[in-house]
């Protein structure tokens, strides 16, 4: 009970009064492994009172679209039988979360809310206006990482170098086996209606034009397979081929960490079973918190302001370089640029869903060259990574195109046109380091 004591936020003090719990499921969509779900659990047989479960969505968000949405929902159907199995109702609604959040707790007399965290400023404004609609207790916790954001580090760190220590000092507490959740011994009597995930389809109003892939299966259990998949037949080589793109060394498990199919802890707690794998828990643990410190402690993580003062300074300095090369987004967006290697990147993400983490530094990098300043070509790497990566929206991709192109925990380089000091990428460099004709191959359109 005190490690979850010491993974939780209380956003509004208060005694519980009410006939129920609320857990509202934001960012961690599974029913296994879920910190946010067992505290709520243990609060609910603690006041002796029934436990339910929200997931509120908006039909239409940004630049998502059936591929995303899908995925999504498609995980949900399976954490909507665990939960069943489990005497925990899910209920599935559409609309402004400041309305819908606050109907359900009117309606079912809510006595207490818990809720995920997310670092992004998106949902921390979400979780603000149903704070103000509400006076009921109100409890977070960070059901995404080991080592709770505000746990981990009080500030932005610098780099990972910094804040891995921090991490490092603290995982012994952290990584830690979950309780079991239990069937739950009280029930509502007004059960939520059969979620009809057709129709729920049917009424989205997003972007249908880009295609579900056939490549990954969404849900819990897809997850742990695909984390077994990957003990059992990538480990072993993961730390020697991780950086070439022609080679499937690569877990998989991107999207469903995303969609919170899966936790990073899950994860870990598999690993730990087994030896050499420090390179691929840097990736897992480190590297991960250290999105979500930067997203979380940096506001401006997705604009130009978000940079590092020196990367700033050397951007704006080569602002009217001289450029070989200058593409739109729609050139980008296209595959139309006269590198055949950064359109297989594109073409990788736009078919499959996701692109190679390599490749990835090298697409964003060649934005930045190819773009009429830093700020446009920020801007067009999020859209298209937003767009079509599966795993979009997330603080890993924020983080990952902020360090390409704005040096986000870098250090600054040798200078040269266009990039200033930010770190450069070139043509060359990815011939020596893997088969560049057979990843271009792979990946044509």
């Amino acid at each position: 009970m005190s490690n979850l004591v010491s993974r939780t936020l209380e956003l509004r003090k208060g005694i519980t009064k009410g006939n129920a719990v609320l857990y509202w499921m934001v960012r961690d969509k599974r029913a296994r492994d879920n910190w946010a779900l067992i505290a709520a659990q243990k609060h609910a047989i603690k006041h002796k009172i029934p436990l339910i479960v929200c997931f509120q969505y908006i039909g239409k968000f940004s630049d998502a679209n059936i591929r995303q949405y899908k995925f999504l929902f498609e995980g949900l159907k399976e954490t909507l039988q665990i939960l069943q199995s489990y005497n925990i109702p899910l209920f599935i609604v559409q609309g402004k979360a400041e309305i819908k959040i606050p109907e359900l707790i009117k309606e079912y007399n809510v006595g207490a809310v818990f809720t995920d965290f997310s670092p992004l400023n998106i949902y921390k404004k979400r979780l603000n206006k149903v704070l103000l609609k509400t006076s009921i207790p109100f409890y977070q916790l960070d059901a995404h990482n080991i080592i709770p954001v505000w746990k981990a580090s009080d500030k932005q760190e610098y780099a990972a170098y910094t804040i891995r220590p921090k991490i490092l000092s603290k995982l012994n507490n952290f990584l830690i086996e979950y309780p079991i959740l239990s069937k739950h011994p009280f029930t509502i009597s007004n059960q939520p209606e059969k979620i009809d995930f057709n129709n729920i389809y049917q009424e989205l109003k997003i972007d249908f034009t880009i295609k579900e892939l056939d490549w990954i299966v969404p849900g819990e259990s897809a997850a742990l397979d695909t984390l077994q998949s990957f003990i059992n037949n990538k480990l072993v080589d993961y730390d020697e081929r991780k950086n070439n793109p022609n080679y499937q060394q690569l877990s998989n498990l991107s999207p469903y960490l995303h969609y919170g199919q899966i936790s990073a802890q899950r994860i870990a707690l598999e690993l730990e079973r087994f030896d050499n794998t420090d390179s691929f828990l840097e990736q897992c643990i480190i590297r991960r918190e250290l999105s979500d410190n930067f997203c979380h402690y940096n506001e401006q993580y997705d604009v130009y302001g978000g940079f590092p003062e020196w990367a700033k300074q050397s951007l704006d300095e080569h602002r009217n370089d001289s450029r070989e090369y200058i593409y739109n987004k729609e050139q980008f967006e296209n595959s139309a640029t006269h590198d055949d290697l950064w359109n297989a990147a594109q073409n990788e993400m736009k078919i499959k869903g996701k692109m190679h983490s390599y490749m990835r530094m090298y697409w964003a990098k060649k934005i930045l060259e190819w773009s009429n300043d830093p700020e446009l070509a920020l801007q067009i790497a999020i859209d298209l990574n937003d767009k079509y990566s599966l795993d979009g929206r997330d603080p890993n991709g924020y983080t990952g195109i902020a360090w390409s192109i704005g040096g986000v925990h870098d250090r600054p380089w040798f200078e040269r046109p266009v990039f200033g000091k930010i770190r450069y990428m070139n043509f060359n460099g990815c011939k020596r380091k893997f088969d560049t004709e057979n990843y271009i191959n792979m990946n044509r359109s």
